[in-house]
């Protein structure tokens, strides 16, 4: 474990939620839960089911839009590069909202199709 804040589906914090379980479904839970998602589905704001989801639960997230082929050590050291200034957009701004995150750093991506 790297982080003990950080967990994931089918972490023992979050075994009732599987990897395979739908977006419509797990996304309102991490919303209760006032969790920030970090995801790699850039095409959520494109369907209107996840989409909705994402905004009626207030979510915080932040995806990885150029991770298409990357190893897991390139996700990583996104994630490590870019991390401090996830924590603080995550911190000072509420959601609904969903950041890119690229070598480029974070940008915030438009909801709304």
């Amino acid at each position: 474990m790297i982080r003990a804040d950080v967990i994931y589906p089918g972490h023992p914090s979050c075994q009732h939620i599987r990897p395979d379980t739908r977006d419509e479904v797990w996304l309102p839970e991490a919303g209760r839960n006032a969790w920030v998602v970090v995801m790699r589905d850039k095409h959520i704001r494109s369907r209107p089911g996840e989409r909705r989801a994402l905004i009626e639960s207030g979510l915080r997230t932040f995806c990885l839009t150029s991770s298409g082929n990357a190893s897991k050590w390139d996700i990583l050291s996104l994630l490590v590069i870019n991390w401090k200034e996830m924590a603080r957009i995550a911190r000072e701004i509420p959601g609904p909202y969903i950041y890119s995150i690229t070598k480029g750093g974070v940008r915030p991506l438009a909801l709304r199709p």
